[in-house]
């Protein structure tokens, strides 16, 4: 195995270092790390691995600066949001390969929306792709005069022009979830909504037009909920008192129903047996062993790409369709759902 050559103490390697490594010109290195034309690739291999073995690291701030571009696409997420984090890495996963980097600002209780899109462009981020965003429509449009403006997992009525839209269709993944539910047999079928959050009103128009279309109109019923564990342990707790109780409950997302299922464990109500639950987002946490949570899974990759790949195109000057893109759902059984242990849905 080849030594590395010396490097003065306490100094970064440069392409001068590199290029004594490899046996070749600095302006033939600058070339290859450029991923400009003109290396073969046989010199453009021995390159990156001289700069591999050194330790070398193209300085992207510098590069930035002599281009006056960032390459930086600015993500906004929620940060009690699991299903945001599984989006970020897509992103992440996205961006890279097309010689983007992601700039992160987090949404909390102590730090809203304005605040985390402003850091964001005061990083210089080229591009925003803002992840279930709350702030008005208008108030996207704007942001959009200054930089691209993707908007992913809320659908938009009417969606800005310059607004690009990724979603899932959540009116869908609703259907799906009745739909399993009602093939095993329930009828008494709750749905826990999550208030005013981004996708709620399509996965509550989802769950109403499926509990029609299976002529279960008198057993309609929606629930205040939320988007955490404490929303639907707060539901649960009033199914709980209730007798006869519905035989299966669709939490909002997957947190929500992680307290439903928390709640009735605690009760002594048992899951599938006494009552089955269904989640949406099928985030990592649906997957645990303990939890087992059937859910309505989002095509993380596909969102990403997509989302990356609009900022990208705007960016690059490209046509941009104006409309939303919409990701189908998939619904994914795992052990929180059977049959109803009666016909009726209600305990023994």
């Amino acid at each position: 195995m080849p030594t590395t050559p010396a490097v003065p103490d306490g100094k970064r390697p440069t392409l001068a270092h590199v290029a004594a490594r490899a046996g070749v010109s600095v302006a033939l290195v600058s070339i290859v790390m450029r991923g400009a034309y003109g290396a073969s690739a046989t010199t453009r291999e021995r390159v990156l691995k001289a700069a591999e073995e050194i330790g070398y690291r193209p300085d992207t701030r510098a590069r930035v600066l002599r281009s006056n571009r960032s390459r930086l696409l600015g993500v906004q997420f929620g940060l009690r949001h699991p299903f945001h984090t599984d989006l970020v890495e897509g992103i992440y996963a996205a961006a890279e390969p097309a010689g983007y980097q992601v700039a992160l600002s987090a949404v909390a209780p102590t730090r809203g929306e304005r605040q985390a899109v402003e850091a964001l462009l005061a990083d210089r981020c080229e591009a925003l792709v803002l992840l279930g965003p709350e702030v008005p429509a208008a108030r996207l449009a704007q942001l959009a005069t200054q930089v691209p403006v993707v908007s992913v997992a809320r659908r938009l009525r009417p969606a800005p022009p310059a607004v690009d839209v990724v979603r899932t269709a959540d009116e869908e993944g609703a259907r799906q979830a009745v739909d399993h539910l009602v093939a095993l047999g329930h009828r008494a079928v709750a749905h826990i909504d999550g208030g005013r959050a981004p996708g709620a009103a399509d996965r509550r128009r989802g769950y109403r037009t499926a509990m029609r279309r299976h002529g279960l109109d008198d057993h309609v019923r929606v629930l205040p909920g939320g988007l955490t564990e404490d929303d639907g342990a707060r539901a649960a707790r009033t199914l709980i008192a209730e007798n006869p109780r519905p035989s299966a409950v669709l939490a909002f997302n997957d947190r929500c129903a992680t307290g439903v299922l928390d709640t009735f464990l605690r009760a002594g109500v048992t899951v599938p047996g006494e009552i089955s639950v269904v989640g949406f987002d099928d985030t990592s946490l649906s997957r645990l062993a303990h939890i087992d949570l059937t859910t309505v899974a989002q095509d993380v990759p596909r969102l990403a790409e997509l989302a990356v790949g609009r900022a990208i195109a705007r960016l690059d000057g490209e046509e941009v369709p104006d409309g939303e893109q919409v990701v189908p759902p998939r619904l994914v059984v795992r052990g929180t759902t059977a049959a109803p242990a009666t016909e009726s849905g209600a305990t023994d």
